[in-house]
């Protein structure tokens, strides 16, 4: 049995979301998707140069899904710092964090000490 108080350690905290995030394939499915960006699908580009996410209506039409279940994963997603979210004026743009992903990552690897 695990202990009632396990720490506040934030880093502990950090690693929960990135495991929740993970949790669950249709997460990682989008999370692969958002890294491969918008040739992934043959999905033409947007027309700001500096923008290759997706809108919900595209990663609804990708995996079946309605919008309140695509927006739950994307939300998170977003709590663990992995995905990243745009304005496009009234449009919101979905797109890896890339940093955030690497840092999160590397978080793993040193708390497991596998340096």
């Amino acid at each position: 049995m695990m202990p009632k108080n396990c720490g506040g350690d934030v880093y502990v905290e950090q690693l929960v979301l990135l495991g929740k995030a993970l949790a669950d394939p249709c997460r990682v499915r989008m999370l692969r998707l958002l890294a491969e960006g918008r040739g992934c699908c043959g999905l033409s580009p947007l027309n700001t140069c500096d923008l290759d996410g997706l809108y919900v209506c595209e990663l609804q039409d990708h995996f079946n899904l309605g919008q309140s279940k695509v927006s739950y994963h994307l939300k998170i997603l977003k709590d663990a710092g992995l995905v990243r979210e745009t304005m496009r004026g009234k449009w919101t743009v979905y797109s890896l964090a890339e940093d955030a992903a690497r840092d999160s990552l590397s978080l793993l690897q040193r708390q497991l000490k596998l340096d």
